[in-house]
């Protein structure tokens, strides 16, 4: 590609796992917002697969943006809307609501502060029922999934200490008190977990 169009071999091995599990999670209609967009990958793939449903892209980096952008152009779909500037820890999104919200690999890239701010940022926008997607490594019970996300968290860590591997327990703690409950975790391929709250 010679356009600004980025690729993750990550994204395009993880989508249809994630697309399985985000049927069965997503609302029937509405508008999804998607947290730390990336490459646009994801979102082009499940809104082509749930073309009913709305989709808005989101991104802080304006090299993502301008990947997503280039990805909409290029597939066309008519059910995406252009990416926004969304810093997760800012107070302030330029959204009012949206029926459900996703961050995929977005939660041990990012500072703790970013979790909060997508946990703050979730329960602002999202109704009484409405779900909020995450999708990553996690530890559980303080340990990690699996021996392969030690090595993996010990490499985030060099990048930027304020990166990791986050506990589950402290990411379901810190939604609950701003009014999201853990629904379910689902196992998914290459030690990572999708994991769904809903708001209260």
């Amino acid at each position: 590609m010679t356009d600004a169009r980025l690729s993750s071999p990550a994204a395009l091995r993880n989508r249809d796992p994630i697309l399985a599990v985000l049927r069965s999670v997503l609302p029937t209609t509405g508008t999804v917002l998607e947290i730390a967009s990336g490459s646009g990958e994801h979102i082009v793939h499940f809104a082509r697969a749930l073309p009913i449903l709305t989709w808005q892209p989101s991104d802080p980096s304006e090299a993502a943006r301008g990947s997503i952008a280039a990805w909409l152009a290029a597939e066309a779909p008519a059910n995406v809307l252009p990416p926004l500037d969304v810093d997760a820890s800012a107070h302030d999104w330029p959204v009012t609501a949206a029926d459900a919200v996703l961050a995929i690999n977005m939660v041990h890239i990012s500072p703790w502060a970013a979790t909060l701010g997508l946990l703050a940022g979730a329960a602002r926008l999202l109704p009484p029922g409405g779900p909020l997607f995450l999708y990553g490594p996690y530890r559980r019970g303080g340990e990690p999934t699996a021996p392969s996300n030690i090595a993996f968290d010990a490499d985030l860590k060099a990048r930027d200490p304020a990166w990791g591997i986050r506990d589950l327990d402290s990411v379901a703690a810190a939604a609950d008190t701003l009014g999201l409950s853990l629904d379910h975790v689902v196992d998914m391929p290459a030690n990572n977990l999708s994991v769904v709250f809903t708001r209260r």
